[in-house]
């Protein structure tokens, strides 16, 4: 009976595995057990992350947006709450990415447009 030599597929598969994970530290990038491991890891926090990133980035625009509305010397709107909803009232629908911006940029721009709402 012949010898039959293995691991030509399996060595490709580990190999493939260990390019994803050439960039880890340590054992992470060097044994094949914990190399798998990580690369499950790594991509569950990135399938995570990608969500949560969504929900970070709504919070900074909320914060930019309630900082400067508070920053107001003349009070037209005490919170962010207030003028978004006079926002939606008066049907002005401007998604809060493009009000932080405005806010922080032309912040003169935000309360012109805070006073046209309360006209």
């Amino acid at each position: 009976m012949t010898r039959i030599k293995r691991g030509y597929i399996a060595r490709k598969r580990r190999t493939r595995i260990r390019l994803f994970t050439s960039s880890f530290r340590g054992a992470h990038s060097r044994i094949t057990r914990t190399i798998t491991q990580q690369k499950i890891k790594a991509l569950v926090s990135a399938h995570r992350d990608r969500d949560r990133k969504k929900r970070d980035f709504r919070g900074l625009w909320i914060n930019r947006i309630n900082a400067v509305i508070g920053k107001n010397q003349k009070k037209m709107y005490n919170s962010y709450r207030n003028f978004l909803y006079n926002l939606y009232k008066r049907q002005l629908l401007v998604n809060r990415k493009i009000v932080a911006q405005i806010a922080i940029l032309k912040g003169n721009c935000l309360f012109m447009i805070a006073n046209e709402i309360i006209k």
